[in-house]
């Protein structure tokens, strides 16, 4: 007898890890893709290479959203990201495409612009700048065309 309540404690404790790991699991998810308590701005990047959805979006390495959408507009990437609530970006902010160490994750940089009008919920920031891309800037230096401007 004494067997059985061992394995069923046993089972019932699996059990219970495992609606905990569940819970868990959907808890971080949600509140990792929310999009509620902000508002959208989109920004036109020739070159989003490494961008996707759910990517983050930053200001002074302080996460303040996430991209929600890529998707191509005129052969130019079109990205619409969610900002937090509460964080107020100026028309003439400047959203750049950054690496986290030499080969890590890519994010958006914002660096907050001098116009003293904040853009609007669904607006679009004027000035981007791409990602840099390591290998073409490697490929000219072993051709020995760092002289030549980019194509």
């Amino acid at each position: 007898m004494n067997k059985h309540k061992i394995e069923f404690f046993v089972g019932l404790f699996m059990a219970i890890g495992m609606l905990c790991m569940a819970f868990l699991s959907i808890r971080i998810a949600r509140n990792e893709f929310s999009t509620t308590g902000g508002y959208e701005v989109q920004a036109i990047f020739t070159d989003c290479n490494g961008i996707r959805s759910g990517s983050p979006i930053s200001i002074a390495g302080v996460e303040i959203g996430r991209v929600k959408q890529v998707a191509l507009q005129d052969y130019e990437a079109d990205v619409t990201f969610m900002i937090q609530a509460g964080v107020i970006l100026q028309k003439d902010a400047i959203a750049s495409i950054k690496t986290k160490g030499m080969i890590g994750e890519k994010y958006i940089e914002i660096t907050p612009g001098a116009d003293e009008q904040p853009i609007a919920a669904g607006g679009r920031l004027r000035e981007t700048q791409p990602a840099m891309d390591l290998e073409k800037l490697i490929s000219k230096y072993v051709q020995g065309n760092l002289s030549k401007p980019a194509n």
